[in-house]
């Protein structure tokens, strides 16, 4: 590898030593001529023309050399060559012939770029020619002996400088491969650095940390100061893109810990433009003027996105007030800050009806009431107070004062006025209404939670009193919470251990006195001595959860009944329970009823179903409707419950299949005395019976009171006068002992004779 690096050198070489050799002996023919005439000179020439032709043919050769090992030959063929001629030449023992005899192994170590061994070969070949065609058996052996040991020396001084010359030679090459190596990796390194630098996608300057002059930029950075010229502008680009203060804060940091990281600044580009974003620099050594390296990112778009979704987060995204999360943050924070004779009012603000918008114009127009609320709202507190969404339809508001219930109250009465201001809508107009609950701090409690506990039972009572008005928290009400809690942990555990039972009231013919029928009614079994009727659980029955699972232990414990009934022979007629309005939220409550029939082994046409004008408050006739007709087509009978006590209209009696009219027993109650009553009873039976309807009066507890709804052609009641409600036990009694003689009997209680 060592002599291949060097072929081209090496030939370069042979050409000026063969052609040089050709030039000087071509001269020394002319010194060749003083042998003229001699016997010498003819082998002079001759010598002498074989060194010239010797030395052309390997001026030639070599051109066309193309390895080592052909150069090599060359050079070794054109040695000794010359050796054997020049030892011809030096037989003349001429003074001349002496210095060539000591010259040409000199020239042979030192002047042909042979290998060690083909040098050593050569020159001492050639010294041996040399010796051997310069001395004869006429020289005193002496002066021989003398020569050949100064050959000899010549020989070993020249093997150790040429040995010298090829160990350090090659030492030389081992350290410019080395160095090469070194270079190539650097190259190579620096390149790699130099498309990362690039490559890099987030803008990267080198500056001078002293004046800020820039040094490098990757295309990151061009794009990024764009074509404006910042990084091209003479000048600092820390003093065209920093203000000062970040541009001392960044270098002290430089000068103190050699770098700076998460160094959050505005960046004022040259057109104009701001951005905003966190750079990372480190001093770089750099002679006497060390400069750093910076890298950039741009922060602008993502602190933009976390205040859009900080916004997102705290504020509703219909009105655009803060909600809950956002305002349970600023309560809190106004509640430490609160100081000695500053209280705090909280009015909890409900939107009474905004379903029924919903429900009957859309919820774009809902949407509208919710907008313009949130607007009147923040008109009225004028930015003096906090506003907030919850949710739905649920807003807050708190106001701060020395006397803050009756400044939440005055600011409740004023929200009250300004919601029934009508509302504009596509063309339409409508007004609404709301319930607000007030509590305060420190008249009721002082902490986030009690605070908004307060005044949601507020708001709650304010519901409860017919809404559209204001309520200040009372402990009182707290209590009331505490008691329904507990009634309701209470019924779930009558549930769990079937202490709800029912109660049966007889149904009775006003013409014959026989049982029509029997009325369901909910009882809880306290223990084996105490009935609680629905007015001791009636909070539990508003439950709507609790409402349905009553309802359905109901129908299952009705439904067994009256199969032990027919299996007895016992004519019990049609045998009616009651639904609550919490049931009809299930649309499925017709197949579930149906179900239970069957699976007691009873037709559904001994049951009738009760229901009161309150199933319809929230929801249409069209969501009643088809489970009514569900029931009706399976052969259930449908009853009106307390009619004329609730607010729905006679539409309904029109678009629902009922079959019974049951008169509310407060009308029936005083109808012997009582005009209006009268009316109404009277009115109520006759449109019964023009309807094809049955009509059954409630609450009958006197003998005039069946006499005269006899008369006006009631054809059913039921009441104390008759029966109280009965136990199982009792009911079967009863049917029992059900006859021609029981219904005389009954018959005797109001008609005379």
């Amino acid at each position: 590898m060592f002599r291949l690096s060097r072929l081209d050198e090496s030939r370069r070489h042979a050409r000026i030593l063969f052609a040089t050799s050709v030039i000087l002996n071509s001269l020394f023919l002319l010194s060749d001529w003083r042998f003229a005439g001699t016997s010498h000179f003819f082998v002079a020439v001759a010598a002498r023309l074989t060194v010239v032709a010797v030395s052309l043919a390997c001026l030639i050769a070599v051109q066309v050399a193309g390895t080592v090992r052909f150069t090599d030959a060359i050079y070794i063929v054109w040695q000794w060559s010359t050796a054997l001629a020049v030892a011809v030449l030096v037989s003349s023992q001429s003074d001349l012939a002496l210095f060539v005899v000591l010259l040409l192994p000199t020239v042979f170590y030192l002047a042909v770029p042979v290998p060690f061994a083909w040098q050593l070969a050569g020159g001492v070949g050639c010294s041996v020619l040399m010796l051997a065609g310069y001395l004869d058996w006429q020289m005193s052996w002496q002066f021989a002996t003398g020569l050949a040991l100064g050959v000899a020396v010549l020989n070993v001084t020249l093997v150790l400088l040429v040995s010298r010359m090829n160990r350090m030679e090659r030492q030389y090459w081992a350290s410019e491969l080395s160095q090469r190596a070194v270079n190539e990796r650097l190259r190579a390194s620096e390149n790699i650095l130099e498309n990362t630098f690039q490559a890099v996608p987030i803008p990267l300057v080198v500056t001078r940390i002293d004046d800020g002059t820039l040094l490098k930029a990757n295309e990151a950075a061009r794009r990024y100061f764009g074509p404006s010229g910042t990084l091209d502008a003479p000048g600092s680009l820390c003093k065209l893109c920093l203000t000062p203060e970040d541009r001392a804060e960044l270098h002290r940091r430089l000068v103190e810990d050699g770098s700076a990281a998460g160094f959050e600044v505005p960046l004022h580009l040259a057109d104009g433009t701001e951005r905003r974003v966190v750079i990372a620099s480190a001093v770089t050594p750099g002679g006497q003027s060390p400069g750093m390296v910076s890298a950039l990112l741009d922060v602008t778009d993502r602190l933009v996105a976390e205040q859009q979704a900080r916004y997102a987060a705290t504020h509703d995204s219909l009105t655009g007030l803060p909600n809950r999360a956002d305002f349970h943050a600023n309560l809190d924070a106004a509640l430490a800050r609160r100081t000695e004779g500053q209280g705090i009012c909280v009015l909890l603000i409900d939107l009474d009806g905004l379903k029924d918008v919903n429900d009957t114009l859309g919820h774009d127009a809902g949407d509208a009431v919710l907008l313009e609320t949130a607007h009147r709202l923040d008109l009225l507190l004028e930015g003096k107070g906090l506003l907030a969404r919850l949710g739905g339809d649920e807003f807050v508001a708190v106001v701060e004062g020395s006397e803050p219930v009756e400044q939440g109250r005055r600011l409740a009465h004023s929200i009250l006025a300004d919601l029934r201001r009508p509302i504009p809508h596509a063309g339409r107009h409508f007004a609404t209404r709301a319930s607000i609950g007030i509590a305060a701090c420190p008249d009721h409690d002082c902490s986030y939670g009690e605070l908004m506990k307060d005044a949601d039972l507020a708001l709650y009572a304010a519901k409860q009193q017919g809404r559209n008005r204001v309520v200040v928290y009372a402990p009182a009400m707290r209590q009331a919470v505490v008691e329904r809690v507990a009634l309701n942990r209470s019924m779930l555990t009558a549930l769990a251990e079937d202490e709800i039972i029912p109660f049966y009231q007889p149904k009775v013919s006003l013409e014959t006195g026989r049982i029509t029928g029997l009325e369901a009614l909910v009882r809880w079994r306290r223990s084996a001595h105490s009935i609680l009727s629905p007015s001791a659980f009636e909070a539990a029955l508003a439950d709507p959860e609790l409402a349905v699972l009553i309802g359905e232990r109901m129908v299952r414990r009705v439904a067994s009944d009256v199969r032990g009934w027919v299996e007895a022979g016992f004519d019990c007629g049609r045998v009616a329970v009651n639904l609550s309005s919490a049931q009809f939220t299930h649309r499925d409550l017709a197949a579930t009823l149906l179900r239970q029939f069957h699976a007691a082994g009873v037709e559904p046409s001994t049951f009738d179903v009760e229901i009161t004008e309150t199933v319809f408050l929230g929801r249409s006739s069209d969501h009643v409707a088809p489970i009514l007709d569900e029931l009706y087509r399976a052969g259930v009978r449908i009853a009106l419950d307390d009619f004329g006590t609730g607010y729905a209209g006679l539409i309904h009696l029109k678009q629902l299949p009922i079959d019974t009219i049951k008169i509310d027993q407060s009308f029936v109650k005083d109808i012997e005395s009582d005009a209006f009553d009268t009316a109404i009873v009277c009115a109520v039976i006759e449109l019964g019976r023009n309807l094809g309807m049955h009509v059954v009066a409630e609450g009958l507890e006197t003998a005039g009171q069946a006499r005269f709804l006899r008369e006006k052609g009631c054809e059913q009641a039921q009441g104390f006068l008759f029966f109280r409600p009965l136990g199982v036990a009792e009911m079967t009694d009863v049917l029992r002992a059900e006859g021609d003689g029981a219904a005389a009997a009954r018959l005797a209680l109001f008609m005379p004779g």
